[in-house]
């Protein structure tokens, strides 16, 4: 007789709800790391934006701009901690991965300068052909400058971080990234607003406060590899000038696109910032702090979906196919939950969340409204991000690379611009544009997920051959 159907139900549940526990213990740190990692933009935000609208425009302008970059490339080495927790779970020995770490570094560093050059470029070719006064230009462009020399120390922190949380030891980043949120603070706090003997520097106080926060995080995550043990035991330093690009073409294949990924969802946020600002300082500044609050809501999914990807990947890495399907399920389920939570905050309490940024009648108005679009949204955000987490784990990114470009930018931008000036809607129209754009990137890659799950594990009580 075959077994009761209660008795099949339990012995599911049992091993889910483990999974649960144990994605939840190695997110909630990576959570914490990139709450805090976020924090610094949202300090800078804060602070330009009490010391005057001006101050804030330029740094939201500034940050859009330099954010593109940034996505792209944090995306890209999201797939190193893919790779690595998958040659972890093989059972590759330590000194193996530190030479992959070590192809990754050189990466970091040729891109790093690459990054650099863009963000350069663009602070006279971009910011000069927006709708936004000279004083706004000139501080953004000045801001672009200053912050551009943390590119490199940036893509070198990415692939060191994304190493060690690959060994699932989370707690490491998070402390450093209590480090790098304590400099900036600090540095914001003097430089602005012009302290311990010190000019007021407004914007350029802010971008400093950033280059010198990156500085400080790498310098920690150096002592942490020549400190803690288990990264030790990498040899990153002893290996890195042999092994500079091992793995790199391989990482690449992984992360261009995971980079696509990520990049075409920031592009969407940043190029609708950029449109908005056309509609005056007023907008743009109150499209950055919804905006901002936004993205630190979504760094909770986003952690969440990275620590789908090291179980996803640790699983399929041990052959175990059935653990990966149930751990990939269980980021998707705990992203829900949250999401589920953001939104209510968001609903119950906008005045609250935008009088941490701006005192500005005006600005306030406005950013209410916009609050309540990223309320809408963080549903489809939060299935989005985990699920792609589940299936970077699975190293499955080229279908949710096509699921998210259309997504974005086959629906979502036209549907914005559209909305935004032949519809007449105005700043609000771009905002539903993200909403539909998220939407079908929750459906698609939710689509892509479970069917890829069904293939492997059609019947939770047999393990598979194969994930293919």
């Amino acid at each position: 007789m075959g077994a009761k159907p209660e008795l099949l139900r339990v012995s599911a549940v049992r091993p889910f709800v483990t999974e649960l526990q144990r994605t939840l213990r190695l997110a909630l740190p990576i959570v914490g790391s990139q709450l805090l990692f976020m924090s610094m933009g949202t300090v800078d935000t804060i602070f330009a934006g009490h010391h005057g609208p001006q101050t804030l425009a330029a740094v939201a302008l500034g940050t859009n701009i330099f954010f593109l970059g940034f996505v792209t490339l944090s995306g890209l080495f999201l797939a190193l901690a893919a790779r690595l927790s998958a040659l972890r779970g093989a059972g590759t020995g330590p000194q193996a991965l530190g030479q992959q770490l070590c192809g990754a570094l050189g990466l970091a560093t040729l891109l790093g300068l690459g990054w650099m050059a863009l963000s350069m470029l663009s602070a006279k070719l971009v910011i000069s052909q927006l709708g936004v006064s000279p004083v706004v230009q000139e501080g953004a462009a000045r801001y672009l400058y200053i912050v551009s020399l943390a590119c490199v120390p940036l893509c070198w922190t990415f692939a060191l971080r994304n190493t060690i949380e690959a060994l699932q030891r989370p707690r490491i980043p998070l402390l450093i990234g209590l480090i790098g949120l304590t400099v900036n603070v600090v540095v914001d706090a003097v430089m602005i607003y012009g302290r311990w003997g010190l000019p007021e520097m407004g914007s350029n106080g802010a971008a400093w406060a950033s280059v010198l926060s990156v500085l400080a995080m790498l310098a920690a995550y150096g002592v942490a590899y020549a400190q803690v043990p288990q990264l030790r035991g990498l040899h990153m330093f002893a290996q890195l000038r042999a092994h500079a690009w091992t793995g790199s073409v391989a990482l690449l294949k992984l992360g261009v696109p995971v980079a696509l990924i990520l990049t075409a969802e920031a592009w969407l946020f940043q190029v609708g910032a950029l449109f908005i600002a056309q509609f005056g300082d007023t907008a743009i500044a109150a499209h950055q702090i919804a905006i901002n609050f936004a993205a630190m809501a979504f760094m909770v999914p986003l952690s969440i979906g990275m620590a789908a990807t090291v179980r996803v990947g640790d699983a399929l890495g041990r052959g175990d196919l059935v653990a990966a399907a149930r751990a990939g399920n269980a980021g998707i389920v705990i992203a829900i939950g949250f999401a589920l939570l953001s939104a209510a905050l968001m609903w119950a309490v906008p005045g609250a969340i935008i009088g941490l940024y701006t005192a500005d009648p005006e600005v306030s108005a406005m950013a209410v409204g916009f609050l309540g679009f990223a309320a809408l949204f963080q549903l489809f955000d939060g299935i989005q991000a985990s699920a792609n987490g589940a299936l970077r784990g699975r190293q499955d990114t080229r279908t949710p690379m096509i699921i998210t470009v259309i997504a974005y930018w086959g629906v979502a931008m036209p549907t914005a611009i559209w909305l935004a000036f032949p519809a007449n809607m105005g700043p609000a129209g771009i905002w539903v544009g993200f909403i539909v754009g998220l939407t079908v990137a929750a459906t698609g890659l939710t689509w892509r997920w479970w069917a890829l799950r069904r293939r492997a594990v059609p019947d939770w009580r047999v393990a598979p051959a194969s994930w293919s």
